[in-house]
C-alpha cells in the first residue's frame, strides 16, 4: 500500500510542452463516483472509501483494504484486503475482494500462488476476466513479478514478468487489454535502478517507456491509448506514449511562493480531468500544507481538492457511471 515516501521519491525531473488534445475520447462513459484509501494511524493500516464528485465521502468496507479500482462497468470495487488477519508468515498474500458499493455486499477470492509467492491481485482487465497481481516472496526474490488470475474464481495464477530480484508493480491496462504498464522498483523504493515498463499480455515485448530513475505504482492508460500518466519524480505529473516516446510534464499550479506534489494520477472516465492525491499549501500566504483528492483539467489547470484528509487519501480510482 502506497506510502508516503513514495509521493515524493527521486530527484531528478524533466519539464517538456505538452497539448492536451489527446484526453478527450468519444463516447467515452460518464463519470460516476470515486473510490480512494484513507489512511487511519491507529492501526498504521488503510481503508476503503467512496465519494461523489462534491468530496462526500463514507466508508465502503470495513476491514483494512487498499488498491481499489472499479470494474470497467462501474458497478464493483475489487480491493486487496488481509480481511483484518493479523498472523502473517514472510511470504504474505493478500485477499482479491470485490464489493458492489450499492449495498456492501462482498465476495473474496482467497490468495493464490503461497506459499511460493504471494499476490495482491485488484486491477481488473478491460473485459473483467482477469486481475493483475503484484507477486513476490521475501525470502525468493526471483519469484518477484507480476501475475495474472481469473477474476471468477482466483484461478488461473500465471506469470507475466520477472521482476530480476527488485519489485514489479501494475499501474494500468491498454484499452484493448493486449499490453499492461507496470511500475519497476527497488522494494518499493526509487533508485537508478527503478523505471515505467510496458509489456504484452503474453510477456513478450517487455519495454522500458522512461528514463532510470523513474518510479510509481499507480498511473492509467488514456481512453485512445495513445498516452500513460504516471507520477514522475518529486511529485511531478507525467505523460508518456507507451512506446516510450513523448515524455510529457503536466504543469500544476503554484499556490503562491510554494509549489503543489501530486501522486497517484488517473483520467476521469470520460477523459476530460486529470485525478490525484495532492498537497497543496492551505492559502498563498501559508506554508502549512492540506492532502486529499483532487482534479484538474488535462493542462494542469483548474486544479481543486474533491476531498481534505484528515490523515492521508491516496490510490484514488473514478468510476465510470453504470448503465
Amino acid at each position: 500500500m502506497k506510502r508516503l515516501s513514495l509521493v515524493l521519491a527521486c530527484l531528478t525531473t524533466l519539464v517538456l510542452g505538452w497539448a492536451p488534445t489527446h484526453g478527450a475520447v468519444a463516447a467515452t462513459p460518464s463519470n460516476g463516483k470515486i473510490v480512494f484509501s484513507r489512511y487511519d494511524p491507529d492501526i498504521d493500516d488503510n481503508f476503503l472509501y467512496i465519494a461523489r464528485a462534491d468530496g462526500t465521502a463514507r466508508k465502503l468496507f470495513p476491514f483494512p483494504a487498499g488498491s481499489p479500482n472499479w470494474s470497467p462497468d462501474g458497478t464493483r470495487v475489487a480491493v486487496s484486503s488481509g480481511l483484518g488477519i493479523t498472523d502473517c508468515s514472510s511470504t504474505c498474500a493478500g485477499y482479491t475482494v470485490i464489493i458492489d458499493p450499492s449495498d456492501g455486499t462482498a465476495r473474496a477470492l482467497a490468495p493464490v500462488g503461497m506459499p511460493r509467492v504471494g499476490t495482491f491481485c485488484s486491477l481488473w482487465s478491460p473485459d473483467a476476466r482477469h486481475f493483475a497481481c503484484e507477486g513476490g516472496n521475501d525470502n525468493h526474490h526471483e519469484r518477484n513479478g507480476i501475475y495474472l488470475i481469473r477474476s471468477r474464481d482466483g484461478g488461473g495464477l500465471r506469470r507475466l514478468t520477472n521482476a530480476d530480484g527488485m519489485s514489479d508493480t501494475p499501474i494500468a491496462w491498454s484499452p484493448d487489454g493486449s499490453q499492461l504498464a507496470f511500475g519497476r522498483s527497488d522494494g518499493g523504493e526509487c533508485n537508478k535502478r527503478s523505471a515505467i515498463y510496458v509489456v504484452n499480455v503474453d510477456g513478450t515485448h517487455e519495454h522500458r517507456i522512461t528514463p532510470w530513475g523513474y518510479c510509481d505504482n499507480h498511473g492509467d492508460w488514456s481512453a485512445d491509448g495513445d498516452w500513460i500518466v504516471f507520477e514522475g519524480p518529486v511529485g511531478k505529473v507525467f505523460v508518456v506514449h507507451p512506446d516510450g516516446t513523448g515524455l510529457t510534464r503536466v504543469p500544476l499550479p503554484r499556490t503562491g511562493e510554494n509549489r503543489v506534489y501530486a501522486g497517484d494520477i488517473s483520467w476521469s472516465p470520460d477523459g476530460t480531468k486529470l485525478l490525484m492525491l495532492l498537497f497543496a499549501p492551505i492559502d498563498e500566504t501559508s506554508d502549512d500544507y492540506q492532502e486529499g483528492i483532487a482534479s484538474a483539467n488535462l493542462d494542469g489547470s483548474d486544479l481543486r481538492f474533491l476531498t481534505v484528509s484528515p490523515t492521508f487519501d491516496h490510490e484514488a480510482d473514478w468510476g465510470p457511471r453504470p448503465a
